[in-house]
């Protein structure tokens, strides 16, 4: 009698959380053509600057990005700002004082050798990994294949979360949850970010929600993966090399055995 109550409660604990993960299964994600998606893909430095203003202009309000600092939207394979347009960007945000002498609170001027800022005060999620936190995505077909080729689908995903609003709302122990085909369950806390020309792109791109959600999307890969680029061109390097040892090996086996082989033909 024990042992059958014991295989009932596992049995009941395994079933558990399958049927939690199956309440709370994502909903539709749009497969999205980035440029670093590929074994050889790479940042679109506009698209970068592009979506660093949406999340200056619109995100930051609510999010902090505490893992990324100034000074990284000066490289190459990033947003590639010069150090005077870093200095400004930086100018934009206040981050804690930590000089001697300043009081708890205190606040000062960002630097480029500063981090952007976290912001918990409306207990919103820290977007600086959230591309890598949001790699659930194996492609149009659900193949974990497509992994290898496009990548860890975490911009397909906030993509998807930015563009799903259906403008249905709902009162909910007192709070306005706004519907959303991407988000798990499909109703959002988040109110829609996005709205048409919201931003005044510095380059005249249009400002469409379409171009906005994509724009932030590769910005937020790129603070979450920022080596991506250099990883991939190191990566077809080795590649590179060991096709070219491989040859290198069989035409040495070839010539190192070739006597052998005569000699057993002979025979």
């Amino acid at each position: 009698m024990r042992i059958r109550n014991i295989l009932a409660v596992a049995a009941l604990a395994v079933s558990l959380p399958a049927a939690s993960f199956a309440a709370g299964a994502e909903g539709h994600v749009t497969d999205v053509s980035f440029s670093f998606e590929g074994p050889l893909g790479t940042f679109d430095q506009h698209q970068l600057q592009r979506g660093l203003q949406v999340y200056n202009e619109v995100c930051s309000a609510c999010h902090g990005m505490k893992f990324v600092s100034f000074r990284s939207l000066g490289e190459n394979t990033g947003p590639g700002y010069d150090p005077d347009q870093v200095n400004a960007i930086a100018a934009l945000y206040e981050v804690a004082d930590d000089s001697d002498g300043a009081l708890p609170g205190d606040t000062r001027t960002a630097k480029a050798s500063d981090k952007f800022p976290a912001n918990t005060s409306l207990g919103a999620p820290d977007l600086s990994l959230m591309a890598k936190a949001r790699a659930g995505f194996h492609g149009p077909n659900g193949t974990g294949l497509s992994q290898m080729v496009n990548g860890i689908g975490g911009p397909e995903y906030i993509y998807s979360l930015l563009t799903g609003y259906t403008g249905e709302e709902q009162s909910l122990a007192g709070a306005t949850l706004y519907g959303n085909h991407t988000f798990p369950g499909g109703w959002i806390s988040m109110a829609a970010p996005l709205s048409a020309d919201i931003v005044e792109y510095a380059d005249g791109t249009p400002a469409t929600v379409d171009q906005m959600a994509k724009d932030v999307s590769a910005f937020l890969m790129w603070t979450a993966e920022p080596k991506l680029a250099d990883r991939k061109g190191a990566g077809a390097r080795n590649f590179l090399f060991v096709a070219l040892l491989a040859v290198l090996l069989y035409l040495t086996n070839k010539k190192l055995w070739a006597g052998v082989k005569k000699r057993k033909k002979a025979a």
